[in-house]
């Protein structure tokens, strides 16, 4: 009776482990797919793309985000990265303003990212998702490729 016991509570111990720590995993605030709203939105230089979609994926210690746009002159923009949220640099492909991005934790609702282009940092990004989960703003400030100053705030509502 008493190994039989010992066997349950050690099952039930292991299940609950492996549920909650699956949890704990999918209730990243920053994933998921997200509508860009361009009405809320404002872009400096501008002008500001038609539409936009934003996918950020869980990935061991980071994500993998795809970014799909459509610029004002109605070409598609895409761009991908998959950085780890240890403040290192990791390749971005397709973003003409960036090569290498940077991702770091600071809090259950806000990362933060620095892209560089040849080296140099360029643009700054601060998203925060908001407390109820629905919209996640993302505030961003530096050089783009052209050395125009960026002061973007980018309002993502989720799917």
């Amino acid at each position: 009776m008493r190994t039989r016991i010992c066997a349950l509570l050690t099952m039930t111990i292991a299940v609950s482990v492996l549920v909650f720590s699956s949890i704990a995993h999918a209730v990243d605030s920053q994933v998921g797919n997200w509508k860009l709203n361009v009405a809320k939105s404002t872009f400096s230089p501008g002008p500001a793309p038609t539409d936009g979609t934003l996918i950020i994926e869980a990935e061991p210690n980071g994500y993998k985000i795809t970014v799909h746009r459509t610029g004002a002159q109605g070409k598609p923009i895409h761009y991908e990265m998959s950085p780890k949220l240890d403040g290192k640099d990791y390749p971005m492909t397709g973003n003409l303003d960036a090569d290498m991005i940077s991702m770091k934790k600071i809090d259950d609702y806000t990362v933060e990212s620095t892209s560089k282009k040849g080296g140099k940092p360029a643009i700054t990004t601060r998203s925060v998702v908001s407390k109820d989960g629905k919209t996640r703003t993302s505030t961003q400030t530096g050089k783009n490729a052209k050395g125009q100053n960026v002061k973007n705030t980018l309002l993502y509502e989720k799917q």
